[in-house]
């Protein structure tokens, strides 16, 4: 017999629960943002919304079914099955920072504060959330009419993998210049030694974020892709040309089986996916990632 669909509802801390944990009560928080011109009224009144809003999404969970919770905190100990549908209730962001521990889960964006989100992953009303899941239960968690959102992978030469929904970002920690050799599949393999601020890689979910500002910086003419093209788009920051590294290949598109290799150059660099900096692949020198169209994609409920 298999097993009944599990509802997982991915949240995050509200703003006043950070508050209260750092200052202990609700007048010292109260305290401490009036020292800085702010009121607490407001904050707490999200973290109420909030808290409604979580608490009608899961009672919409149809009775049959298993639910977990799990906050964005605990998303790298928390395991996915494959009967799974998620439930992602907040930001958009907080679709982007669930989405490479999946691994084709159906997911339903909600958001919880409408008016303070843009909406393009977290697309539905709370009130939409009880026929969603029951559409998601008639399909056997096949989610008819979901979007299937491209991701970008990057895959190191021991093995190390990472998954983003909108960017990998690829250069120094810091403020230093990243040394490396650039190649790309463009059909034969070309391969630049360059010195810059780092490259960037990102999807078409990510186009309307850090990489349309470089795409608007560099005055661009690539076609940028759309979240569900099969193509990523990739551009190198601040690239300085030197007697021995160049600045040819700056910009590009890669699809589907195309990669983008880079080979280390500096003492550190690291690989970190939508701004997640504190989950970064550590790069040392002579080491290889390789970057491409990831063989996984985000299936999200239109």
């Amino acid at each position: 017999m298999s097993l009944a669909p599990r509802a997982v509802l991915v949240h995050r801390t509200t703003e006043y629960e950070t508050l209260l944990a750092r200052h202990g009560t609700h007048g010292q928080a109260a305290f401490f943002l009036s020292s800085r011109g702010r009121g607490i009224e407001d904050v707490r009144e999200r973290h109420e919304r909030n808290r409604r809003a979580l608490a009608e999404v899961a009672a919409a969970v149809p009775l049959q079914w298993r639910q977990a919770r799990v906050e964005r905190a605990d998303l790298d100990r928390f395991l996915f099955g494959p009967e799974d549908v998620v439930v992602v209730a907040g930001q958009d962001g907080l679709v982007a920072n669930v989405a490479k521990y999946l691994d084709g889960q159906p997911v339903i964006g909600i958001d919880t504060d409408p008016g303070r989100n843009a909406g393009v992953l977290v697309r539905h009303r709370v009130a939409d959330a009880r026929g969603l899941l029951a559409a998601v239960d008639r399909t056997g968690a096949a989610a008819t009419g979901a979007d299937e959102l491209t991701m970008v992978e990057a895959v190191t030469d021991d093995a190390q993998r990472l998954l983003a929904l909108n960017e990998i970002y690829l250069g120094p920690p810091g403020h230093q210049t990243a040394r490396y050799t650039l190649t790309v599949e463009d059909p034969e393999p070309a391969a630049e030694p360059q010195a810059s601020s780092g490259v960037l890689v990102g999807t078409g979910t990510g186009a309307t974020g850090w990489l349309r500002s470089l795409w608007q910086q560099s005055s661009s003419l690539l076609p940028l892709p759309v979240p569900t093209d099969p193509r990523l788009a990739w551009f190198v920051r601040e690239a300085w040309p030197s007697p021995t590294t160049g600045t040819t290949r700056v910009e590009g598109v890669l699809s589907a089986g195309q990669s983008l290799h880079l080979t280390v150059e500096s003492d550190r660099l690291v690989a970190f996916g939508d701004g997640m900096e504190s989950d970064a692949l550590e790069l040392t020198w002579g080491q290889t990632v390789r970057v491409g169209v990831a063989r996984t994609a985000l299936r999200l409920v239109g």
